[in-house]
């Protein structure tokens, strides 16, 4: 699909002013021309899934599975250019930096670690740092949020983490189907500690896991599941845990909670749009109407949703190429002309599977 930027909406182009700020303005009407949660364990430790050339346009990201390929495809190139001029997503990183110092330090301290991700957006919820600082340590990649993605979305991830070898464990944090079992992977993946401190005449001693991940990904819930009780504070947004903090499970494993690691800096806005989207930034990083603008836009493409979903739902004829003026008519036949609210209503309906439960990434294949 050739693409012409001229047709399509791009965020602060020159035609929209470029003080685009998060605040909410109002517009006149004159004035617009779910499944059963369930865990798998697939694979085994080998090569980094960052080979395949994530954040490259031309990467085919959204290679599809079951004869959807160009439809992922077309989806990763379009968004590729809506982003390219958008105001940047960006975040202060305040505790997170000395959060990121901590946990390096941590890090040697730990016989596995336990990678959480947000399952509807696997590849931009991986910290650009995170298989420098881990290096050869024993990992497990949790894709949480299982029970927000379709079963296509969930077999085309299996199968990519199967050819690349990597461990995987697909789960739902919030009601905890499963999570016994990753706790059993992790001693198993780490009984090697206890046999060689055997051989050295040492007592065996707890295996050491910790919990890594961006903000909001379901790091605390999975503890909190895990530990079947509340001893990680843990809410539906960013930033909720604040400082490193070990919790005993059991006698032969003790679990590492840690504060959600954020890059210093993006240089990936399509990846910065999508933790936007999927609510693992605080609010306060992006322009909510500019990135409900972009859903918009993704879930007319999106072959398992479509402009007909859109329509059905707001009533509102939907342009594919421009999101913007789908979220000015939403503010003014609902809201009053609030586009701050209206482009609320369309993230949060996402969240919320109102438009059924589908990933926003697809692996190559």
């Amino acid at each position: 699909m050739s693409v012409q930027l001229s047709a399509l909406w791009v965020p602060n182009s020159p035609s929209i002013p470029t003080n685009f700020l998060p605040n909410r303005r109002r517009f006149s009407v004159s004035a617009l021309s779910s499944q059963s949660p369930t865990i798998q364990i697939i694979g085994v430790g080998g090569p980094s899934w960052r080979d395949n050339g994530y954040g490259n346009p031309n990467g085919n990201l959204f290679d599809g599975f079951q004869g959807e390929s160009d439809h992922w495809s077309d989806l990763d190139t379009d968004l590729y250019h809506w982003t390219k001029t958008l105001r940047p997503v960006q975040w202060f990183p305040g505790h997170i930096a000395k959060a990121e110092k901590e946990l390096k330090e941590q890090l040697k301290l730990m016989d596995v670690v336990i990678e959480v991700r947000d399952g509807r957006i696997p590849m931009s919820t991986s910290h650009p740092q995170m298989d420098v600082w881990l290096g050869n340590r024993k990992r497990i990649l949790v894709l949480n949020r299982e029970d927000m993605i379709s079963t296509a979305d969930r077999n085309a991830w299996a199968d990519y983490f199967t050819r690349n070898g990597t461990k995987v464990v697909f789960s739902n944090g919030k009601l905890g189907m499963g999570t016994m079992k990753l706790g059993r992977l992790a001693k198993e993946l780490a009984a090697d500690v206890n046999i060689k401190r055997r051989a050295k005449g040492l007592l065996p001693r707890a295996i050491r896991a910790g919990i890594v991940g961006y903000p909001n990904v379901g790091k605390s819930s999975l503890i909190n599941r895990l530990l079947k009780r509340r001893m990680c504070p843990a809410a539906p947004r960013p930033g909720v845990t604040r400082e490193l903090r070990w919790v005993r499970f059991g006698k032969d494993l003790e679990l590492l909670d840690s504060p959600g690691i954020l890059p210093m800096r993006i240089s990936d806005q399509s990846a910065a749009i999508k933790l936007a989207i999927c609510d693992d930034i605080g609010e306060r990083s992006y322009d909510v109407a500019d990135v409900a603008a972009i859903l918009v836009q993704m879930l007319t493409k999106l072959p398992t949703v479509g402009g007909d979903t859109l329509r059905k739902r707001y009533k509102i004829d939907v342009d594919s190429k421009n999101g913007k003026i789908f979220i000015e008519k939403l503010a003014v036949r609902i809201f009053n002309g609030d586009v701050h609210q209206a482009a609320f209503r369309v993230l949060a309906d996402f969240r919320k599977g109102k438009f059924g439960w589908t990933a926003l990434e697809r692996p190559s294949r």
